[in-house]
């Protein structure tokens, strides 16, 4: 048997919360505005377009550089997740449930 994914929820390969993933984003976001609106601004100045261009990959990059990678800071509001449970255990569960009275209309 092959196993695509073998990967534990502790051990993916992002391991960012949701929380982080926001945080990320807006991080992510405010750096291509800042840095496109000071781009425009500076090529409009010059009069130089290539210049627009520099600075706003110049911003995309800063912000990859602090977005990409699993900083700790992504990490602070790990998710909970349910223990493993057995498959019996929830046979037994649904066997002990009484059945669903429906409504007469």
């Amino acid at each position: 048997e092959i196993f695509i994914c073998q990967s534990s929820p502790k051990h993916s390969l992002f391991p960012q919360d949701y929380k982080g993933q926001k945080l990320a984003e807006q991080i992510f976001q405010g750096i291509i505005l800042v840095s496109a609106v000071i781009g425009f601004i500076y090529g409009y100045i010059t009069e130089q377009f290539g210049w627009t261009v520099y600075i706003v990959m110049a911003g995309f990059a800063l912000s990859c550089l602090l977005t990409l990678p699993p900083w700790p800071m992504y990490r602070r509001n790990p998710l909970k997740w349910l223990p493993v449970q057995e498959l019996g255990t929830e046979e037994k569960k649904a066997a002990d449930r009484k059945p669903k009275r429906h409504a007469k209309s």
